[in-house]
């Protein structure tokens, strides 16, 4: 029996209406247009209406679909159980709308196949897509796909696409840390992907936008934000540890990061740690002296700005050289107390809302310094890093090179 190198699965909840008429079409396509055995996996997440009915049916009579019935809804959920026990060298899914065209299945799998990449995914935003759909849903996109370039330090173009695929090895790998049940699920295989050093493939795709689409915007917008914001804490407390499975990593095993991602990063966690501080010195302020309570403020804040930064602007995960880290971030954030302590004295005794601009004032003066003692001194790389990396480099080479001319 041939290897089966594609598995399709298509997540359905309450699409009686959609579901046949898709997956004949699909049926259609692999057999005329796709040259690689495939087989279509109807995952039926807690349907209520007559979509497990017509799934069972489908099934019976195409012998390249399979159905597989879930009691609890969830595409998050569905996609995790199905690929977790698939024996196909590729997984892939795409929506039951099949909103995207067709014909971007086979440069979709292709490179997987080839071993040239190991996930790959539609995009609807890259220079070369064509996409038909309302102006709502085009903002609403690229601001969450650029609120994840901004927060999570994520490189591909389009998270939410309805089109992907993975190597079934890697998914082996990555799908035991993903934790999301539902739309979010897309987006964490993304980010902990890139974070393994996995290699994303990017197909630009036609698709027009499902007129009759139920998903819930705004609830699907807030739990995006919530799984952001997961993942986020997780990197930044070292609680969500992802494996190199592939890549070229640096010396200290941070990926290269550029400038102005750098800076885009460490803007936001900045402008996040001011309102924090700016709200506990409120509250201490009331029981405590302004210096007291600036102290507080800053100090309880400064642990959790160097935490943020260490992941999320830095790259920089788990606990090795983390206590040092913090120290030197103290250090950093001590500059901060000498000058907002500094301005508060001489204020003298003004009246509360001069104290809170003043103190905002002398944090964003701050910022910029501890920005380049964080980049150039707190997370910089050991001075004797790249020496010990190339002679290491060095070691491996005339290893294997002596191996070769033992063998020849």
């Amino acid at each position: 029996m041939r290897v089966l190198q594609v598995d399709i699965v298509v997540p359905v909840r309450n699409e009686e209406s959609d579901l046949a008429p898709s997956v004949r079409r699909l049926v259609g396509y692999l057999r005329e247009s796709f040259p690689f055995r495939a087989r279509i996996t109807i995952a039926d997440n807690g349907s209520t209406d007559a979509t497990w009915a017509i799934a069972f049916r489908l099934a019976r009579e195409l012998p390249e679909v399979r159905a597989i019935h879930m009691e609890l809804p969830g595409r998050g959920r569905a996609l995790r159980a199905i690929w977790s026990e698939s024996d196909a060298e590729v997984l892939a899914y795409m929506d039951v709308d099949l909103s995207t065209d067709l014909n971007a299945l086979l440069p979709l799998v292709a490179p997987l196949l080839s071993g040239h990449s190991d996930l790959a995914i539609g995009t609807r935003l890259a220079r070369g897509s064509r996409v038909i759909r309302g102006p709502k849903r085009e903002l609403i996109s690229r601001s969450y796909n650029m609120l994840l370039r901004t927060l999570m330090g994520a490189r591909f173009s389009d998270a939410q696409c309805g089109f992907k695929a993975i190597r079934r090895d890697q998914a082996r790998a990555l799908l035991p840390l993903t934790q999301d049940t539902g739309w979010f699920f897309d987006t964490e295989l993304l980010v902990l992907a890139e974070r393994a050093g996995l290699r994303i493939h990017e197909i630009p795709v036609d698709w027009i936008d499902d007129l009759d689409s139920r998903v819930d915007i705004v609830a699907t917008a807030l739990a995006d934000l919530h799984g952001m914001a997961r993942l986020g804490v997780g990197f930044a407390r070292g609680s969500i540890q992802v494996p190199q499975l592939r890549g070229p990593v640096q010396a200290d095993g941070r990926h290269a990061r550029n400038l102005p991602m750098q800076i885009a990063r460490f803007t936001v966690i900045g402008v996040a740690s001011t309102i924090a501080y700016v709200v506990l010195f409120l509250l201490l302020r009331g029981i405590m002296s302004a210096q007291a309570a600036n102290l507080i403020s800053l100090g309880v804040t400064a642990v959790a700005n160097t935490a943020a930064n260490r992941r999320l602007t830095f790259g920089i995960s788990g606990r090795l050289n983390a206590a040092r880290h913090q120290v030197k971030g103290l250090i950093a954030f001590g500059i901060g107390l000498a000058l907002t302590s500094g301005a508060l004295a001489a204020l003298g005794h003004p009246g509360r809302i001069a104290e809170v601009s003043v103190l905002i004032a002398a944090n964003l003066a701050a910022t910029v310094i501890r920005f380049l003692l964080y980049r150039h001194w707190v997370f910089g790389k050991p001075k004797r890093a790249p020496d010990a990396w190339h002679h290491q480099g060095t070691v491996h080479a005339t290893e294997m090179a002596t191996q070769g001319e033992r063998t020849n």
